[in-house]
């Protein structure tokens, strides 16, 4: 027969802990981090976009770093809890055994009372063989008020260990939160310190008081606590002062910098230095100075347009009368009639009126674009001979070669397409005066039809294009080849090109330089 004793009756050996207990243990704690997260972001809200970026990152971890803490010690406090019930239940087994090994009914009320006490428990039963037996009862009757088993538990998931965790840690919460005087009751199967292990049908029951595990509890989490405490400053400061000097004083430094420099964005001086770092912030550095200087460089070319405007400008007026004048004295010189007179006169007329022209247009390159080209259609060798005229071409150092049919017509203003052939015309001649060597050199002009557009191909003998020139050869004041030269007329030429919904282009040519320019018919493009 079994001596029960006042041991209260044990609910099932496998005493499984269900989620709605879980639920309950947790929630104190998921309302109070629920409370504390609503405070702390509305109170926040409105001065979060106030603080400034190191302040920002001091509090964001410092929030990481306790959050951390938070999450050590939760599983911390679930092991302390079974590592402290796990030490009763083997000072209970001992105490078991010691009253075991006295004849039955021998041992003094007064040795089983202070057994139990230095075990700290109320009563321990012991099950062995199927047949559990009360060794040390209770010397007065106990109620228990919860039930936990730390016998052995099937863990052959990761879910199970998972759940298993969770519910420990849960039991640990709910220590500090159950009602002071609780009793418990815990089974295990405690090792006897003897050095054999418990047969697996064998385990320990004991009851005991909770108090003295919360106290354990609280001073366990009191030493925690100012460790954590300890800890997340010294992190959080660790942290916080290498993020500013990697990151945080880096990308200050630059915004500091892009404030000074919009301030006076054509100073030098306050374009940024890199600071040779590999990283992407260097990269930044390094983009960043790259831009600045080319807004430099935007704004020097902007006043120097400016300047050249005004310039233009003021001797505008006064050549367009020099001009005038030139056009009257033209007109008297038609009205003689020598042949040589009579033969260049009307060229020299044409080229005046276009002289005037330009005058009238100068400023025009400054505006959004060119006046819109008003098309005929018209031979364009007789275009190209008046050009090679006006160039004096051919001479005894350059030699003009027209290779176009007398039958090609071509689609465009007269006069844009007069000022896109002349500037590149222009252009290979002063490339060829300022050759040093002796060899005769060449222009060779070329047109052709193809499908419903004009083919226009003008190639010299000359040094080429540099390379240098090439990258922005159609850009004002960037694709100049010849020292002084501005680059503004094959910039003009490329626009009044692309009026026409033409394009111009720089052949690849082992000798000299070759132009390509394709003017497409109205209405095919």
């Amino acid at each position: 027969m079994n001596d029960t004793g006042n041991l209260p009756k044990r609910p099932p050996d496998n005493d499984t802990i269900s989620a709605g207990k879980i639920q309950a243990a947790l929630n104190p704690l998921s309302n109070t981090l629920r409370r504390w997260f609503g405070l702390a972001t509305g109170g926040a809200k409105q001065g979060w976009s106030g603080l400034g970026l190191p302040s920002k990152l001091l509090v964001l971890t410092l929030i990481f770093v306790m959050l951390a803490e938070v999450l050590i010690f939760l599983p911390s406090i679930a092991n302390y809890r079974v590592n402290w019930l796990t030490e009763r239940l083997t000072s209970a087994r001992l105490a078991a055994l010691a009253a075991e090994a006295a004849k039955p009914n021998i041992v003094p009320k007064m040795v089983k009372q202070e057994l139990l006490d230095s075990a700290q428990v109320h009563a321990v039963a012991i099950k062995k063989n199927r047949i559990r037996k009360l060794v040390l009862p209770a010397s007065t009757p106990v109620v228990v008020d919860a039930n936990f088993d730390f016998r052995e538990m099937s863990n052959d998931s990761t879910w199970n260990w998972l759940s298993r965790r969770i519910a420990l840690i849960a039991d640990a919460l709910e220590v500090f939160t159950a009602p002071k005087g609780r009793v418990i009751r815990v089974y295990g199967q405690a090792s006897t310190g003897l050095g054999k292990p418990p047969a697996m049908d064998e385990f320990v029951e004991i009851v005991l008081p909770e108090q003295p595990l919360r106290d354990a509890m609280l001073k366990f989490a009191r030493n925690i606590l100012i460790l954590s405490i300890i800890i997340s400053i010294i992190a959080a400061g660790l942290v916080y002062f290498a993020l500013i000097r990697v990151l945080v004083q880096p990308m200050m430094d630059i915004n500091k910098n892009m404030l000074a420099f919009s301030e006076n964005p054509e100073d030098p001086s306050r374009v940024i230095v890199p600071s040779g770092r590999g990283d992407e912030l260097g990269s930044a550095e390094r983009e960043l100075a790259n831009m600045q200087n080319e807004m430099i460089g935007l704004l020097q070319q902007k006043n120097r347009l400016a300047q050249l405007g005004l310039a233009v400008s003021k001797i505008n007026h006064d050549l367009r009368n020099m001009l005038a004048s030139a056009q009257l004295i033209s007109d008297r010189l038609a009205t003689l009639k020598d042949p040589s007179v009579q033969r260049f006169a009307p060229k020299l007329i044409a080229s005046l009126d276009r002289a005037i022209n330009f005058c009238n247009d100068t400023l025009k390159f400054g505006k959004a674009q060119e006046a819109a080209p008003r098309r005929e259609v018209f031979p364009i060798k007789n275009l190209i001979e008046e050009i090679g005229d006006s160039l004096d071409l051919p001479r005894e150092d350059i030699g003009w070669t027209v290779d176009i049919d007398d039958a090609v017509q071509i689609d465009a203003d007269r006069d844009h397409l007069f000022r896109v052939l002349n500037n590149i015309c222009r252009n290979s001649a002063q490339a060829l005066d300022s050759q040093s060597n002796e060899a005769r050199g060449a222009i060779t002009v070329s047109a052709k039809r193809e499908a419903l557009r004009t083919i226009i191909l003008i190639s010299d003998n000359g040094p080429g294009v540099p390379p240098k020139a090439r990258e922005r050869l159609f850009q004002a004041f960037h694709g100049g080849a010849r020292k002084g030269g501005t680059g503004l007329g094959l910039a003009i030429s490329a626009e009044l090109v692309q009026a026409h919904g033409g394009k111009i282009e720089l052949l690849d040519t082992d000798d000299g330089a070759s132009f390509r320019i394709e003017i497409p018919d109205r209405g095919t493009y």
